[in-house]
């Protein structure tokens, strides 16, 4: 067996556990931004979080620096989720309509799914240290723009009229953080109505009467 052979076979047994490090970082996330959302990000300690995903004091550290790294983490973690699950498939819808839906649902389904990580985006970035900070209201921005380029193209099509496209785009992203505030799994609507009612709610509010009949049957999935 030769050098390189052998450097092969110990990269593919590291895979394995590179594979399962990754997804305790993920199951430690979400269950820390749960705590976080649940108490807030200064009234949570290092033990609480250790205690929630069955890790002692000392094991948690293994995986985070501390608090404020982790809150960081959480932060690019929900970005992340957004680029893959929300923006990266909207970018692949030509049709500006069809692509605002698709941000939409999509995103009105990720709030559903586990809202979280993503409403301590804006509820504690005051925890931030100011670079890391700037890197996630810099992500942020680039996801406002992304909306507010679709509004854009709507207008250019002469489907909006009389809004403008960063106010819409930021009302669109408040409105669509807000189902966290008021969503409940074992409520009267299920996840799929919940985000079907948002976006024919949404795609109604932005568009010229007579343009959205469509809104809502977007597939989803």
């Amino acid at each position: 067996m030769t050098a390189l052979d052998t450097a092969a076979l110990r990269d593919a047994a590291r895979e394995p556990a590179a594979e399962r490090d990754q997804d305790r970082r993920a199951e430690i996330y979400r269950n820390a931004a749960r705590i976080f959302h649940r108490k807030g990000y200064h009234a949570t300690s290092i033990n609480d979080i250790a205690a929630a995903v069955g890790l002692t004091k000392a094991g948690l550290y293994y995986y985070i620096k501390g608090k404020q790294d982790l809150l960081f983490a959480i932060m690019g973690f929900a970005m992340d989720q957004l680029d893959e699950q929300v923006i990266e498939p909207a970018r692949r819808v030509q049709d500006p309509q069809a692509r605002l839906e698709t941000i939409v649902a999509r995103h009105a389904r990720l709030i559903t799914q586990d809202s979280s990580a993503l409403t301590i985006l804006v509820n504690e970035l005051e925890g931030l240290l100011p670079d890391d900070r700037a890197d996630i209201i810099g992500r942020q921005r680039d996801y406002v723009d992304f909306i507010a380029d679709t509004l854009a193209a709507l207008r250019d099509e002469g489907k909006v009229i009389g809004l403008d496209p960063t106010v819409g785009a930021f009302s669109l992203v408040g409105m669509i953080l807000w189902i966290s505030r008021w969503y409940r799994a074992d409520g009267r609507l299920d996840g799929d109505e919940v985000v079907a009612e948002v976006t024919r709610m949404a795609i109604s509010a932005v568009l010229n009467r007579g343009d959205h009949s469509n809104a809502g049957d977007l597939e989803t999935g």
